[in-house]
């Protein structure tokens, strides 16, 4: 089987690289030969190598930026997966596609299920939605994974940013109200591979929108205190932390306040269940490799 894995450097897709190994040939094509604002060099791609899955992991993931640059953003995170889902379905193959919380505006005091209707607060947000609704348009066979608050050892996310300031800085300010899964991009991508499986198999189970987050739930706050704590358990010099609402660490694009996801659909329907958040930053941090 031949999957083609789009973007290459990202942090979904380093570790797609990693756990998918041995399901098939994977062909990763990141920005050096595939510019995915281009939806002619998509097609040229696509029907060259003519797959028989298709992994869309890249997006224009700058919640901030994409705010002064909306053409891009929607360039990147709406037409493009719409050309994927067109030439997915052209050839007669699946797409998986990663979505985000970021499509809920964050008012539910639950966590958000698929049948929530999204309401999106950011040029991110409707981006990533716009992308949803036009791979849900074309009807072909997809999968539409909505994740959270991803880090992983490499690349720009919240834990390697707190591992360098906690060390760097006395003090930090962390806001504490917004709620959420910090979910490792190992778990995506096992996640991943366990539904690929089962496709395979013939045990595959509908298509559409799930959930696919870590569970449990935490603040930013409460993040920044589980990397302390690690850092501190090494004996590495750690700042204090100081719990901040979000109208104190004001940014261009508005974040969620509640970016809980609830999960049990994929498991009741596919079998694919994610570890609690808490254990999955401990095998992270465990297997994290330190100048």
């Amino acid at each position: 089987m031949k999957i083609l894995i789009s973007g290459q450097h990202g942090q979904v897709s380093r570790e797609l690289q990693t756990h998918l190994k041995g399901l098939g040939e994977l062909v990763v094509l990141g920005r050096e030969q595939l510019d995915l604002a281009d939806p002619a060099q998509i097609r040229h791609q696509v029907q060259s190598i003519r797959p028989h899955l298709i992994i869309n992991a890249a997006a224009h993931t700058a919640v901030d930026q994409a705010e002064s640059e909306p053409d891009l953003a929607f360039a990147i995170n709406a037409t493009a997966p719409q050309v994927f889902a067109e030439q997915a379905q052209e050839l007669g193959i699946p797409l998986i596609h990663y979505s985000t919380d970021y499509v809920f505006d964050g008012s539910k005091n639950a966590p958000y299920t698929e049948a929530d209707a999204p309401n999106p607060l950011s040029v991110y947000g409707r981006s990533k939605r716009a992308g949803e609704q036009a791979i849900s348009a074309v009807a072909g066979q997809h999968l539409i994974l909505r994740t959270s608050w991803v880090y992983s050892t490499h690349g720009r996310n919240f834990l390697l940013t707190m591992q360098r300031l906690l060390q760097e800085k006395p003090h930090l300010r962390i806001v504490a109200d917004q709620i959420g899964a910090p979910t490792w991009a190992a778990t995506i991508a096992r996640s991943t591979a366990q539904l690929i499986e089962r496709w395979q198999a013939g045990r595959a189970g509908p298509w559409g929108v799930y959930h696919l987050s870590a569970g449990g739930e935490t603040s930013w706050f409460g993040f920044a205190q589980a990397i302390a704590a690690h850092l501190q358990a090494m004996g590495r010099p750690c700042a204090s932390l100081e719990p901040i609402p979000t109208r104190d660490y004001p940014t261009p694009a508005t974040r969620p306040l509640n970016s809980r996801l609830d999960c049990s659909h994929l498991q009741q329907q596919w079998g694919v269940s994610q570890p609690d958040w808490r254990s999955a930053l401990h095998e992270c941090l465990a297997g994290q490799h330190w100048a």
